[in-house]
């Protein structure tokens, strides 16, 4: 499937459905993962309070931050590693003899 210029190639219903149910699956590891880092790093096991306290509430807040921000890095590599390893297959399957 040749890619239409600037943009995805074209997908059927069911692959489009796969990729979206694909995104929120990965998307709700994501926060889960998220969500067990910062709570086991920013509050304490025996709960003082049924409030977060200011310091817990700075922690969660710095530690959400930091876990969106590499993991958006991480993803902007990935894909540049990505369009890197497909300009490679592209340019050696340019240089074999047919």
């Amino acid at each position: 499937m040749a890619a239409p210029p600037g943009g995805l190639p074209q997908m059927d219903a069911a692959k489009m459905q796969a990729v979206q149910d694909l995104e929120i699956e990965m998307m709700s590891d994501m926060y889960s993962r998220m969500t067990n880092a910062c709570h086991k790093k920013c509050i304490p096991p025996k709960y003082k309070e049924p409030d977060l306290a200011k310091g817990e509430g700075v922690c969660v807040d710095r530690c959400v931050a930091k876990y969106l921000d590499i993991h958006e890095r991480v993803g902007k590599k990935l894909t540049q590693i990505s369009m890197q390893d497909e300009s490679f297959v592209k340019n050696m399957q340019g240089e074999q003899p047919k």
